[in-house]
C-alpha cells in the first residue's frame, strides 16, 4: 500500500488516521497473545541457557586475572574506553558541522547493516558503531579469561556470542531502519502483520518462541515435494518401507534401502525432481527401498536404540529380501541412521547375518571424542534439563532440537528471520529446503537418553565398546566395503570426526569421500548443478590434516563416484522390479501417512 502525502513530503492527515488505525487494531490481537502465553507448554529451565555456575567461574577467573595481571585488564579496558568515546566526540563534531553526516566508520563489514542509513545516518551509525564496539569488548574479555577448563571456556565463547547476537541493533524496531521505513511506508500495517505472524508462530508451538522460516502453505507432500512414485510395501510401529517405482527397464540384482536420520523427515532426499537423490538413484537402475519413520509420541517413551536396530533396520533388511527375493542388500546410512548402521553391522556380524552386501555413511558419526560446536550442549546440566524434560513428556520434542539447532546459526536461523516475519510483516518464502527444516520429529525418551549419554558424552562405541540388544558393538566388526561421505563445512558431523570413526571400522574395503559445502549442501548435490566440488585420498592410515593435504580434487558432484563404487557391489542386471510383482501387499501410495505426522511440542 502507498503512503499518502502532503506537497511537503509529510504524510497526510488521511496516512496517519489510517497508520493509527491500523495500530489500533493491536488490541484485537492482545487476546489471541494473552491466551496462548496463558496455556504454554512449559519446558525444563536448564534448556535455555547454562547454569549460573558458568558465569561464575567466569567472573572469577576474570578478576583473578585481573589481580595477577592487572595491566592486562588496564590496557582492555582503555582500548575499549578509547574507542567507544573517540567515536562520540567525532560524531558530535560531524553534527557541529550543521549537516545530517555520520563520522568515519572503521568497523568491519556486515551484512545485517546493508541498509545505507546505517552508514550515512548519524544516528544509526552511532548506534551501530558502539554495538561493533561492545561486542569487540565482551568478545576480547571472554578471550582473555584464562584460568577455566577448556570445555567451559568453549562454553562461555558461545553464550556471549548468543548475548552478542541477540542485542544487535538489528533487533529492535526502535534501531532498525528497515523496519521503520517499512512501517511508515504501510500506513503500521507491517506491524500488524508482524504481530500476526509472532502470535501464528507461538500457536503453532505451544507457546515455544520457534521462528517459522518457510511457508508451509506452499508445500504438499506428494504434490510438489516428496513426489517420486513408489508404494508403501510394509508398516509396522517403528517404520514405513517404500519401494519405488523403477525408471529404468532393467536394475541391478541387490537393491539398495536408505536410512534417514528420524531426527527428520527422509523426503530431504526427494524435494523435487531436479535435485532428488531419490530420483538419480533410480536412474543409474536400482531397486530401492526407503526408510519412512515414525513420528514418535509419548507412547514410544521406553522405545530404545535396540528397537530401531531390531524393529527398524533388522526388519527393513528382512523385508528388503523377502521382496526381492535376495540374500544381500546394500544399505545407506544418513547422520544419527549411519551411526546405528554401524551398531547393526556390527550386531549382524556376531550373529553371522550376511544380509548386507555393502553400506554407505553420509555425514555419520562413530567417534564423539571432539564434540565440535555442539559441545555447549553436551554438558550435564544441559542433558539433565534434556533428561527431566523427556522423563515429563515421553518424548525429546521436535521444538527442542530445532531451538538447540538453529542457535547454533543464530543470525541465520533466529534474528534475521524473526526481523522479516515479526518487524517487518514479510511471509515467509515459499523455500522447500526451509520448509523441510521445519518439518522435524520428536525422539522416544529412551532413545534420546541413550544416544546422548552412551554415545555423545561417554563416547562408548569408539571408546571400547557399547553395549547393546545383549551384545557388546565395537566398530572394529563393521567389516563390509563402505564408502563415507562427509561435508567440509559441516557443524553437526564435522568431517575430521566422520574421518576418525571410519579408521577404526574393521572394513579392509574402506573409501572416504569430503564433499564441499554442509550437512545438506553437501550431500544434496546432484550433478546437474555443476556446484561443490570433492576430495579423495585412498589413504586412511594418515591423519586427517595430512589425508587432507595429500587428497585429489575433482570438480562436481560426488554422486557419480559413489555411482560407481555402488555399481561394482550391486550385481549383474535383471528386469526391473516393480512394487507389488512378487505377490506382496500394496499398503498405500509413497510418501505415505507417517511422514505427514507434524510434531508440534
Amino acid at each position: 500500500m502507498a503512503t499518502n502525502s502532503s506537497n511537503d513530503g509529510e504524510p497526510s492527515a488521511a496516512s496517519l488516521a489510517r497508520m493509527t488505525e491500523n495500530l489500533n487494531k493491536v488490541e484485537s490481537l492482545r487476546e489471541r497473545l494473552t491466551s496462548v502465553l496463558a496455556n504454554r507448554n512449559t519446558h525444563q529451565a536448564a534448556l535455555d541457557a547454562p547454569n549460573q555456575e558458568l558465569f561464575a567461574k567466569a567472573a572469577k577467573a576474570y578478576m583473578q586475572e585481573a589481580m595477577t595481571n592487572p595491566a592486562k585488564l588496564i590496557e582492555h579496558q582503555l582500548g575499549f574506553w578509547t574507542k567507544s568515546v573517540t567515536h562520540f566526540v567525532e560524531a558530535q563534531q560531524a553534527l557541529a558541522k550543521g549537516t545530517l553526516s555520520a563520522p568515519p566508520d572503521r568497523t568491519p563489514a556486515d551484512r545485517r547493516f546493508t541498509n545505507p542509513l546505517w552508514e550515512k545516518h548519524p544516528y544509526f551509525n552511532f548506534v551501530k558503531q558502539q554495538y561493533m564496539m561492545n561486542a569487540e569488548a565482551l568478545a576480547q574479555a571472554v578471550e582473555d579469561v584464562e584460568d577455566m577448563e577448556p570445555r567451559e571456556k568453549q562454553r562461555l565463547k558461545y553464550f556471549s556470542r548468543q548475548i552478542i547476537d541477540m542485542m544487535s541493533p538489528t533487533n529492535f524496531l526502535a534501531t532498525n531502519p528497515d523496519a521503520l521505513q517499512r512501517a511508515v511506508d504501510t500506513e503500521g500495517e507491517s506491524l500488524i502483520k508482524g504481530l500476526e505472524n509472532l502470535i501464528s508462530d507461538l500457536e503453532a508451538n505451544k507457546g515455544e518462541m520457534i521462528v517459522r522460516l518457510a511457508d508451509e502453505s506452499a508445500f504438499e507432500l506428494g504434490g510438489n515435494i516428496a513426489t517420486t512414485p513408489g508404494k508403501v510395501v510394509f508398516r509396522n510401529r517403528m517404520f514405513e518401507l517404500i519401494q519405488y517405482t523403477p525408471t529404468t527397464e532393467e536394475v541391478h540384482k541387490t537393491p539398495l534401502i536408505i536410512f534417514p536420520p528420524w531426527i527428520n523427515k527422509y523426503y530431504i532426499l526427494d524435494l523435487k525432481e531436479q535435485n532428488s537423490l531419490v530420483k538419480w538413484v533410480l536412474d543409474q537402475g536400482y531397486t530401492l527401498f526407503m526408510v519412512s519413520w515414525v513420528n514418535p509420541d509419548a507412547t514410544y517413551r521406553d522405545v530404545g536404540m535396540e528397537d530401531y536396530v531390531e524393529d527398524g533396520y533388522v526388519t527393513a533388511f528382512n523385508e528388503g529380501k523377502a521382496i526381492t527375493g535376495e540374500k544381500e542388500i546394500n544399505a545407506v546410512g544418513y547422520c544419527i541412521a549411519g551411526t546405528t548402521l554401524s551398531l547393526t553391522l556390527s550386531l549382524l556380524k556376531q550373529r553371522g547375518d550376511t544380509s548386507v552386501k555393502s553400506a554407505t555413511f553420509f555425514t555419520a558419526l562413530t567417534d564423539f571424542s571432539d564434540q565440535g560446536e555442539f559441545q555447549p550442549f553436551l554438558t550435564d546440566d544441559f542433558i539433565d534439563g534434556i533428561e527431566a524434560e523427556t522423563a515429563d513428556k515421553g518424548i525429546l520434542p521436535s521444538i527442542v532440537m530445532a531451538r538447540t539447532f538453529s542457535f547454533l546459526r543464530s543470525n541465520d536461523l533466529v534474528y534475521g528471520p524473526a526481523v522479516k516475519s515479526y518487524m517487518m510483516g514479510q511471509t515467509p518464502p515459499a523455500f522447500d529446503l526451509l520448509y523441510w527444516n521445519g518439518d522435524g520429529a520428536n525422539l522416544p525418551a529412551k532413545m534420546a537418553m541413550q544416544y546422548l549419554r552412551g554415545l555423545c558424552q561417554r563416547n562408548e562405541l569408539a571408546d571400547g565398546g557399547y553395549d547393546l540388544c545383549d551384545a557388546h558393538l565395537v566398530l572394529d566388526e563393521v567389516d563390509v566395503p563402505l564408502c563415507a561421505i562427509a561435508c567440509e563445512t559441516d557443524h553437526i558431523a564435522p568431517w575430521k570426526d566422520s574421518y576418525r570413526g571410519v579408521q577404526q571400522m574393521g572394513s579392509t574395503d574402506k573409501t572416504f569421500i569430503m564433499t564441499q559445502s554442509g550437512h545438506i549442501a553437501g550431500i544434496v548435490n546432484p550433478p546437474s548443478k555443476g556446484k561443490y566440488g570433492h576430495y579423495t585420498n585412498s589413504d586412511l592410515t594418515l591423519g586427517h590434516e595430512d589425508w587432507l593435504a595429500g587428497a585429489k580434487f575433482t570438480e562436481g558432484s560426488w554422486w557419480p563416484r559413489w555411482g560407481k563404487w555402488l555399481k561394482k557391489r550391486s550385481g549383474k542386471m535383471i528386469p526391473a522390479r516393480v512394487p507389488g510383482d512378487n505377490g506382496q501387499k500394496i499398503l498405500c501410495d509413497a510418501p505415505g501417512p507417517y511422514v505427514a505426522v507434524k510434531a508440534r511440542g
